[in-house]
This record gives C-alpha cells, sequence and structure tokens, in this order.
C-alpha cells in the first residue's frame, strides 16, 4: 500500500491551514477545512493534478468553510462532518461568519458519528468528537499515518479560543484529556492554525495539557 501524504495550503483573513491528504502516486484527495477561496482551491489542486475526492470539515467556524460551497460546487465532492456540529454549520450566527461580513452556512452530506471509522479512497480515518472550541469541534485520526487534523481543538502549546458562541474551556480541556492525551507521543498533529507539533511535545509544553 502506497504511503499517505499530506499538503497544506493556508488561506483567508484567519491564515488558515487547509489540508489535502493523499496515497503517493495517485491524485484522489481528502481536503479539510477549505478556508476561503473555493475556486482557488479547485484550480489549484487541479494544476497539481488533484481532483477533490471528499471535504472534511472539522468543525464550522466561517474562517473554516467559507471556501466549501464553491468547492463542493466544482468538484462534486460530498461534505463531512461532525453530528455535533450540524446547527453552528447552519446559523452564520453561531458560526459568525455573520459578524465576520460574509453569512455563510453549510449543510453536510454526511453527518458523522464520534468514533465512527470511515475510509475514502482507500485512506482510513476516525472521528474523534472534541467539543470546547465549538459544541461539535472534531479531529480526524489517520492512525496508519499516525496524523491527526485537530481543527482548533489543539494548537502548537495553545488550544482554541471558547469565547464565541458553543464554545467552552471546560469542555475543551476534558476533550483533550479524554481523546487525545491517550494516542501516542510520536501522533504528528496539523492544527487549524499554526506550525505543526507532536502529541509528545504538548505533553511536556503545552499549559493547558491534562495533568495525567
Amino acid at each position: 500500500m502506497a504511503d499517505l501524504k499530506i499538503g497544506r495550503m493556508m488561506l483567508g483573513v484567519c491564515q488558515t491551514n487547509c489540508y489535502f491528504l493523499y496515497r503517493e502516486g495517485t491524485n484522489r484527495v481528502i481536503f479539510v477545512d477549505p478556508a476561503d477561496y473555493g475556486e482557488h482551491i479547485y484550480k489549484t489542486m487541479k494544476e497539481n493534478g488533484f481532483e477533490v475526492a471528499a471535504i472534511l470539515l472539522t468543525h464550522g467556524h466561517f474562517d473554516h468553510i467559507w471556501g466549501c460551497s464553491a468547492l463542493r460546487k466544482l468538484s462534486s465532492a460530498p461534505v463531512y462532518a461532525y453530528e455535533g456540529e450540524e446547527d453552528l454549520l447552519l446559523s452564520s450566527d453561531l458560526n459568525v461568519s455573520e459578524n465576520a461580513g460574509r453569512a455563510c452556512t453549510v449543510k453536510a452530506n454526511t453527518l458523522l458519528k464520534d468514533g465512527e471509522t470511515v475510509t475514502i479512497e482507500d485512506m482510513t480515518f476516525t472521528v474523534l468528537a472534541t467539543p470546547g472550541h465549538t459544541k461539535g469541534s472534531c479531529c480526524y485520526y489517520f492512525e496508519e499515518a499516525k496524523i491527526l487534523i485537530s481543527g482548533d481543538t489543539l494548537f502548537e502549546e495553545s488550544v482554541g479560543r471558547t469565547d464565541l458562541p458553543t464554545g467552552s474551556m471546560g469542555t475543551l480541556t476534558r476533550s483533550i484529556a479524554e481523546k487525545l492525551a491517550v494516542l501516542p507521543d510520536d501522533v504528528t498533529v496539523y492544527p487549524g492554525h499554526g506550525d505543526s507539533t507532536t502529541i509528545g511535545h504538548e505533553k511536556k509544553y503545552n499549559p493547558f495539557w491534562p495533568q495525567m
């Protein structure tokens, strides 16, 4: 089986990390969090020989979904999200897009359950519900490659803000303790903003990390 690869585009007013995963030697990608400029994402993928097979959302904030509708329309790729985020995705007030100046909502094609294992284009991931940044935030764990797409749940030596609608710091730290702290130290974490890190590094240096 060919190795699983990951690439990154940084887009939008919040410099959001958008990731795409694919098997080495293939051109079908899973695209995560199309932050903005869906047409640009689609064009860039095509110019580099890639086709978007699926779109994953880690949560519904505007800076992670503004490009979703255009990318879905152009690529015909279905959108996947954790079921706990449905209300926020469908509300321009809750997802802060209205206040940010461009109201936006997204209806996912498929709503996923916590702990569900999904395979798309021979790439398998597990859905980890990690509420706190929003009530339906989640992470996607590709165990084979020890890749965690953490959205705005976990950053390098920090965590996502919790002062926006449906956020809760207590819930966020509990999510980290129950879902992320149990992962192997050598899992690479790809966050929604900033640089990548590892679970092991965060155990040592993240001030929000639970004391085990």
